[in-house]
């Protein structure tokens, strides 16, 4: 197993880079420009990829070397990690293909497999300690970056296959964003107020009111205001969690 989420890891930039030159059709950039959202981010976001795909290269080889190997929380993880690898990798044909519908089951597969890797990574009893921070890093962002991307799939998919009406997507957009931030809210608290999976969370965010405070789509500075404050209340949730909440737990340990 260990091997395996050495390979899948490897396959990710592979596919990435074939994707990029058209091997399985029109780039992704190209896909995401057809299909305009009030979900979509400025581009400059989707470099975080790059960022996310070195570490989780890094992991892999890490965790598949030395002492690592007899780790049981790595072991547990490690499942996880291939499958959740592996299925961002399947995903960048398929988009390409403008196979929209299949394209969201296999994002929200990723999601939830990054993100239950993440969770057990962050309830261990020293989650950034040193024998940890190598797994907990890259998987954290993975999945942060997955929680939001996985809605704007899904409304891409909605205009691409026009389910909902595409000349005003304010309602349903909204309900999307509020989706968005339940999931957010609710792996971050499992987390105990992650910073790396906000930090990508929250990324993303920031993109998508660079994007939407310049779009032309009805209802687009509605959509930036709502991102920006799911990022604040995102934001505010962490630092509740690391600082504030502690406190309150011990004080109400305190005989």
């Amino acid at each position: 197993m260990r091997l395996l989420v050495v390979l899948m890891s490897i396959a990710m930039p592979l596919v990435a880079w074939l994707s990029q030159r058209g091997a399985f059709g029109p780039t992704q950039d190209v896909v995401s420009d057809a299909f305009p959202t009030l979900l979509v981010a400025a581009g400059y976001a989707f470099s975080i990829w790059g960022l996310i795909f070195a570490l989780d290269v890094a992991y892999a080889i890490w965790q598949a070397t030395g002492e690592r190997r007899r780790d049981p929380t790595l072991a547990r993880v490690a499942p996880l990690a291939a499958a959740g690898f592996a299925l961002t990798a399947v995903w960048m044909p398929l988009f390409s293909m403008g196979l929209f519908g299949l394209c969201v089951l296999v994002i929200f597969a990723a999601l939830a497999c990054t993100a239950r890797a993440a969770v057990v990574l962050s309830r261990d009893a020293a989650p950034v300690a040193r024998q940890r921070l190598w797994a907990w890093l890259p998987l954290s962002l993975h999945a942060g970056w997955l929680s939001l991307a996985a809605f704007l799939n899904v409304a891409q998919t909605i205009v691409a296959y026009r389910m909902l009406p595409v000349d005003d997507m304010l309602g349903w957009s909204a309900v999307l964003f509020v989706l968005a931030a339940v999931v957010l809210l609710v792996l971050n608290a499992r987390m105990r107020g992650n910073v790396a999976y906000v930090a990508a969370a929250v990324w993303g965010l920031a993109a998508v009111v660079v994007r939407q405070s310049q779009g032309t789509l009805d209802g687009s500075q509605v959509a930036a205001g709502i991102a920006l404050v799911i990022a604040v209340v995102l934001i505010g949730q962490t630092l509740w969690l690391r600082f504030a909440r502690p406190r309150v737990v011990e004080a109400a340990h305190t005989p």
